[in-house]
């Protein structure tokens, strides 16, 4: 976050919600409709902008509290977002919703390890030819993400208990906790014990910009409120716009599992931009911590979260991916370790993950 952001709150961070707020008080007018195509775009539009501001003030509030409440900030408020969206979508009755979460975190992991990391060391190395980052931060990264990623979307195809893609209640149970503990202690390992592995490295150390000047308590407090309402109205925006999002998607013919796309796309919009941001600074080090954090917050957060709910409501929830998909993951896992298992990397690591990114796209909306 620049310096001058430290000092007020932007524009955009207030209006965007204030301009959500007014579209949603338009449904109390009497014989008002928004189901019509010309209040949908905007209620679209003005989602996504909710998801930034809640975004930026998450981030305020992470800088002012510091590590390692910060990171925990930022990750509960882009897992209610994830939540709530995945929520609307799992309880409408369009064919297909039962999905959602699992095509949402596996979205998520195919478009971050490929998608953002490959947009970040293309950019990255075309301005500052090689960039390096600390190998012990991102390999301890990668191998936590690993882990969630197959026993979350790959495991629940082989249990017996319950005939995949399911776990039984009992086993996604266990499932939720083994991720939420794993995603704890690689949170107090990220921000306690092994601060110094994800710090950036003496090469890039020049390149840091003025990201650790903590916001006032004033703009903090101001933030905290922004950030409140802003995750609301992502919750109820998101609950009208499930059913269109479906339909559209049908209309244009493609598979149901594109879902997951459009909301990972959603969700991880904000800190994919200020991955990139960070990579063209030459601090590729936070460029990574920013998005391989989000995608284990993905996992470690939300099935647990989702996990509960489905449990509660006693729907239930398919996880295990099929085997195109599983094959397109376990490349995945198995080219990060190579690209980031050096510690540097160029234009040329990051062409690789934006190949596998143009398959997963393609083989997402044409199966």
């Amino acid at each position: 976050m620049p310096a001058h952001s430290q000092d007020h709150v932007p524009l955009w961070s207030w209006l965007a919600p204030f301009a959500a707020n007014l579209w949603l008080a338009a449904l109390f007018i009497p014989g008002m409709s928004t189901s019509a195509w010309f209040w949908q775009i905007p209620a679209a539009l003005l989602t996504g902008l909710a998801v930034f501001a809640a975004v930026h003030h998450a981030e305020v509030i992470a800088l002012r509290l510091g590590e390692p409440f910060g990171s925990l900030v930022l990750a509960i408020a882009v897992t209610i977002i994830e939540v709530s969206l995945i929520i609307s979508f799992l309880l409408a009755t369009t064919p297909g919703s039962e999905n959602v979460a699992r095509d949402t975190v596996y979205s998520t992991v195919m478009i971050v390890l490929n998608g953002v990391v490959g947009l970040c060391l293309v950019a990255g190395g075309k301005r500052h030819y090689e960039q390096s980052f600390r190998l012990e931060g991102v390999s301890s990264a990668l191998s936590i993400l690993g882990t969630l990623a197959i026993f979350t979307l790959i495991f629940p195809n082989y249990t017996l208990s319950a005939e995949g893609p399911f776990y039984s209640a009992r086993q996604l149970l266990f499932i939720a906790f083994v991720v939420l503990a794993l995603y704890g202690v690689f949170i107090f390992v990220q921000t306690v014990r092994h601060r110094d592995y994800f710090g950036e490295t003496d090469d890039n150390s020049s390149g840091s910009d003025n990201l650790h000047h903590r916001p006032s308590m004033r703009l903090t407090i101001i933030s905290g409120g922004w950030l409140v309402l802003s995750l609301a109205l992502v919750v109820l925006l998101a609950k009208g716009l499930s059913s269109p999002i479906s339909q559209m998607i049908a209309s244009a013919g493609l598979p149901t599992s594109f879902l997951g796309v459009i909301v990972a796309l959603i969700v991880l919009l904000p800190e994919s931009v200020a991955s990139l941001r960070a990579a063209m600074a030459n601090r590729l080090q936070s460029s990574l911590n920013l998005a391989l954090g989000s995608a284990i917050a993905t996992i470690g957060l939300t099935i647990p979260v989702v996990a509960l709910v489905s449990l509660f409501m006693g729907i239930r929830l398919p996880l295990g991916i099929d085997p195109l998909s599983t094959v397109l993951l376990v490349t995945t896992l198995f080219i990060a370790t190579l690209t980031l298992g050096t510690g540097r990397t160029t234009v040329l690591h990051g062409a690789v993950h934006l190949v596998i990114f143009a398959v997963f796209i393609f083989t997402a909306a044409v199966p």
